[in-house]
């Protein structure tokens, strides 16, 4: 007898690819979206290598579309030579037409920036990125983070011990 895999898939996380994590350290992010990607071959055979950098990358809305900009995809020496490899061209964010309008009205209306937070594999084949809609942290709010994660990890220890 067969079993039902669906419960199976529910329970593992995603397939990581690459993480922002200045993302976290730089603002504070208020609500997160999952937007597709389109990619060419090349490229989705560089991220299979692990050839992605994500951390100086952002999202920017132009006509109401969503472009991710500075996403860093390292060509591998493999690819074709007919094709011409940007490594950090302009790639298109596939969402939904209430989600770009809810979107343009935050960042216009609200001061919001839209970061990638990060990129992972979803059923195997698609190429998924988390974004985040956030506000800039000021350096003492920095800094405030820094002791709350530096406590934390003294009290583990602390509580380890004992």
């Amino acid at each position: 007898m067969a079993k039902n895999n669906s419960k199976k898939s529910a329970k593992n996380p995603p397939a990581t690819i690459a993480r922002n994590k200045r993302a976290t350290f730089e603002y504070r992010i208020e609500d997160k979206l999952e937007a597709g990607l389109s990619l060419m071959g090349w490229e989705v055979k560089s991220i299979r290598a692990g050839k992605v950098n994500l951390s100086e990358s952002f999202v920017l809305l132009k006509n109401g579309e969503a472009f991710l900009h500075n996403l860093s995809i390292t060509p591998l020496n493999t690819a074709s030579t007919h094709v011409v490899c940007d490594p950090t061209r302009m790639r298109k964010l596939l969402l939904n037409r209430r989600e770009l309008d809810r979107l343009t009205g935050q960042v216009e209306r609200q001061g919001y920036a839209i970061v990638p937070i990060s990129m992972y594999w979803r059923k195997g084949a698609w190429v998924k990125v988390e974004i985040g809609l956030g506000k800039g942290k000021k350096d003492h709010d920095k800094r405030e983070d820094t002791k709350q994660r530096e406590w934390s990890i003294e009290k583990a220890r602390v509580m380890k011990n004992k």
